[in-house]
């Protein structure tokens, strides 16, 4: 126990000194939301993957390959698809665009396509935001609780306050810059953490042959495709559920952050290769081990304690110890990000650009650290209060965000007839099917599938029934409203 409790202050100070380090180069607003647009394409597709995955990961998606085995490669499948075409397709006329109408957050983008002087889609971008990350943000706050509790016999409620202790550090004294760098440390981590765990897992599990015969003859399920129900009506409801949360990918706000932070377009093709590669390793391997924890522990209560379970059977102290940092690693690298994601649709989308347009740099990044505080703990009463399993928690939160910006990112990069009254169909129709449609039908079908499918329609048929909208400016033109010229660095 000692030990393990060493490796993981070890892991703590090495992302305190990321803070540290990172204040140093924190000057602006510009810095404490996107780093100052100096990021490279390793940091750049690091923290994109590591945001993108969370504790949904190391115990949500292992937890669902113990639950329905082959069946959860369905996932893996939807999520590369919809990283390859955001990173390739998307990302570099998102980036284009961004830089020419200098951009820090994507409402800012949002506001400056469609010339919304009324402030609009702000708005309503920060109400989705802020309903959504909460929950996003707690799920991340219920991982760090078990995360502690399974490997260090501590209270749910310490763990998890302990986890966003460090998180809010870093955070407030480092801004965005000590996230992407963290992050990049943390996806380093869960790199190696699944490639290690589903390997010496599958081993002890009598190799691949002998896991397949041990899981056949628990369930045949476990090995079949479309899972137990078959070619049916609710195993293809099933897989087309299980690959949609993948085409969140094509706008979440959290991720394309990244891609706004990275210092040239040119960069986003590597980056593109790095955090495919990522995807791959990390989640077939957190759906492997899962797999592999079917056979070796077959009656868990709690599925998503199995690579907790797996680290802490399978290691000695000093490799159970870097197994609970790359668990939390998982959850932080995206806590940080959410955070920063819900400051800055305040802080920055709401009250600088709206409120006080003169306000001056300073003031605004110590408004930003103080929300930061203020949203972290009602997160986590949010998280204390109703411990939900972990994955759907996450797959709620994804849906409502990515229902209501994914559409609406996609059609004003690559359809020019996109109006502002469209635009705001969309992310409120995208936004209430999802919210909606996971309290009705969720269990026939994951709510971003309709939320996303309804939100292209009402963008497409508002604006086609509304004027054609103003010609955009060149590329290199100056921003369309005044709120965009944002004094960068003063």
């Amino acid at each position: 126990m000692s030990i393990t409790l060493v490796i993981v202050a070890l892991y703590f100070c090495v992302l305190l000194a990321f803070g540290l380090f990172a204040s140093r180069k924190l000057d602006s607003v510009s810095d404490f939301y996107v780093a100052g647009k100096k990021l490279g394409y390793w940091v750049s597709a690091f923290s994109s993957r590591a945001t993108g995955e969370s504790g949904w990961l190391l115990l949500g998606l292992t937890g669902m390959g113990w639950a329905v085995g082959v069946n959860a490669f369905w996932v893996l499948l939807g999520q590369v698809a919809g990283e390859t075409m955001s990173w390739i397709y998307v990302a570099r006329p998102f980036k284009r665009l961004t830089d020419r109408y200098h951009s820090i957050t994507v409402p800012d983008y949002l506001e400056s396509r469609f010339n919304d002087r009324r402030h609009t889609l702000r708005w309503i971008a920060s109400v989705v935001i802020l309903t959504m990350v909460t929950s996003y943000l707690a799920a991340q706050l219920t991982a760090t609780g078990k995360a502690f509790r399974e490997f260090l016999d501590l209270d749910f409620s310490t763990g998890a306050a302990l986890g966003l202790t460090i998180v809010l550090f870093y955070t407030i004294i480092g801004g965005f810059r000590a996230v992407a760098w963290s992050d990049l440390f943390q996806g380093i981590m869960m790199v190696f953490g699944l490639i290690l765990v589903p390997t010496v897992a599958i081993v002890n599990a009598g190799g691949i042959d002998g896991m397949i015969q041990q899981l056949s003859a628990a369930d045949p399920g476990l090995l079949k495709a479309m899972g137990g129900d078959g070619l049916t009506t609710a195993g293809i409801l099933t897989v087309i559920g299980f690959i949609g949360p993948g085409f969140g990918y094509l706008g979440s706000p959290q991720l394309y952050a990244r891609f706004i932070a990275v210092s040239h377009e040119r960069k986003l093709i590597p980056g593109a290769v790095v955090a495919v590669l990522f995807t791959i390793v990390t989640s077939g391997g957190a759906i492997l081990a899962g797999m592999a924890g079917r056979v070796l522990y077959p009656g868990i209560a709690d599925q998503e304690t199995i690579f907790p379970l797996l680290s802490h059977e399978l290691f000695g102290p000093l490799l159970s110890g870097l197994m609970i940092a790359v668990v939390l690693a998982a959850v932080m690298s995206t806590a940080d990000s959410l955070l920063i994601l819900a400051v800055s649709s305040v802080v920055r989308d709401i009250y600088q650009r709206i409120f006080r347009p003169d306000a001056t740099q300073r003031r605004v990044v110590m408004l930003s650290r103080i929300l930061t505080l203020i949203i972290a703990a009602f997160a986590l009463v949010v998280a204390l209060l109703e411990v939900r399993v972990i994955f759907w928690f996450v797959l709620f939160a994804w849906a409502g965000i990515s229902s209501a910006f994914c559409p609406v990112i996609v059609l004003s990069v690559f359809w020019r007839r996109l109006t502002l009254r469209g635009a705001a169909a969309a992310m409120v129709v995208g936004f209430l099917t999802a919210v909606i449609w996971s309290r009705t039908l969720g269990d026939v079908l994951y709510e971003m599938v309709p939320g996303v499918a309804l939100a292209f329609v009402a963008g497409i048929v508002v604006s086609l029934l509304d004027k054609k909208p103003a010609p955009q400016p060149e590329q290199g033109a100056p921003a369309p409203t005044e709120e965009i010229k944002v004094d960068i660095g003063k």
